[in-house]
């Protein structure tokens, strides 16, 4: 592959590894184990692995390998490790480098399940947790302390699209000496510089934008070869955390596509976001490509100026307000994922962060009249006269 193609072509074709057959399409290797030629070969690959050998899918399989060499160079990573979903890389990430007595800085602005890693896993064992406020640089200098060993946050939070500064938290936890670890899904890995702005660890849930057609789990864990291959390796393929050839599979057809699909949906969320603000149903229209939003500046160096494929509609008539209208959708299914073809509508404070208590929900703003929409595929003209026939209904 050659490291002057321009992230497009990385990736239909970055990773490509074909058989003697000569495959057009990648092959899917559904195998468990793998045959040695010799007793003696057998032993010299558990001494040691190179680059295109594999002992037990469990440790890694060729077409995972070829998933994770091609998310590394669209990335601009050294290397990858995919995982079985998207909380099994951030469980992985963060339980192989932390170990009793370390500190981790969190922004406080985090998905239900990964709040529960850092507020009752990692905290079980001995790890000890500060949250702040991800856009508060002055709460997270105040937060590290010479000991701090990581900091963790989504650098576009979910669902209130708090978008935090990647390079300015970098560098505040890199002169202590922490290890960046950014979760950067909502981001997109086609919009992301996250590596090039400070990150050293990046996370998706491959579930998302990755798959972007609702059919299979998937993650991944990017940064240097030697914190993917010494730190991460040796714990995931331990715990078992690993990703299927399937599955890994049909993530490389979504990679294929995933240029097209996201900036197709971020132009559509922008046009969502401007048709319906200020709508009389609505208390809040959040979506940072508008130019209301708190972030939409740091958007312009961070992301290129794209806002992302979600928004979030806040409605005046809290939860029977935020039903109604989820229940008077045409187009949009109601589900909890996102990053899919298909426009998808959750309302949060019952599902993906029902967990948290309602002080928590209160601190972070996911009201009860809070509805996430993650823009799909469809006409935004459609999904426009869709969505403001609901929030109608809603006044009506």
């Amino acid at each position: 592959m050659s490291e002057s193609w321009n992230s497009r072509t990385k990736l239909v074709h970055g990773g490509t590894r074909r058989s003697q057959y000569n495959e057009v399409s990648e092959a899917i290797y559904l195998t468990q184990g793998f045959v040695y030629d010799s007793a003696e070969q057998a032993e010299a690959r558990f001494i040691e692995t190179g680059d295109d050998e594999f002992i037990y899918a469990r440790y890694g399989n060729p077409t995972v390998a070829m998933f994770e060499d091609r998310i590394a160079a669209l990335e601009g990573a050294e290397d990858a490790f995919a995982t079985a979903s998207g909380m099994a890389a951030v469980n992985g990430a963060l339980t192989s480098m932390l170990k009793a007595g370390d500190h981790v800085v969190s922004a406080k602005a985090l998905f239900g399940s990964c709040l529960y890693i850092l507020e009752n896993i990692l905290t079980r064992f001995g790890v000890e947790v500060t949250f702040v406020d991800g856009t508060d640089l002055d709460a997270w200098r105040a937060a590290v302390r010479p000991d701090t060993k990581a900091v963790f946050f989504e650098s576009m939070s979910n669902p209130t699209l708090e978008v935090i500064d990647i390079r300015a938290v970098a560098e505040i936890a890199h002169a202590v000496g922490a290890r960046v670890v950014v979760d950067n899904v909502f981001s997109t890995p086609v919009y992301s510089e996250a590596i090039a702005q400070g990150a050293d660890v990046v996370i998706y849930s491959a579930t998302k934008h990755i798959d972007g057609q609702g059919r299979v789990l998937g993650g991944v864990i990017l940064g240097t070869k030697d914190f993917i291959r010494g730190t991460v390796e040796p714990y995931m393929k331990h715990t078992g955390g690993s990703l299927s050839p399937f599955n890994a599979w049909t993530l490389l057809k979504g990679l294929e596509t995933i240029s097209l699909r996201v900036n197709a949906q971020t132009e559509s969320a922008l046009a969502l976001a401007e048709a319906l603000e200020g709508h009389p149903a609505l208390a809040r229209t959040i979506y940072p490509g508008l130019p209301g939003h708190a972030q939409n500046g740091l958007i312009q160096t961070q992301l290129g100026g794209r806002g992302g494929t979600v928004l979030s509609l806040d409605l005046k008539g809290g939860k029977d307000a935020a039903f109604a209208f989820l229940n008077a959708l045409r187009i949009p299914v109601i589900s909890n994922n996102l990053g899919d073809a298909k426009s998808i509508a959750t309302h949060p404070a019952t599902t993906t962060h029902q967990r948290l208590s309602e002080e928590q929900r209160d601190e972070l703003g996911i009201t009860a009249g809070l509805v996430r929409f993650s823009v799909g595929l469809e006409d935004p003209q459609d999904l426009i006269a869709d969505l403001r026939q609901a929030l109608d209904g809603v006044l009506a």
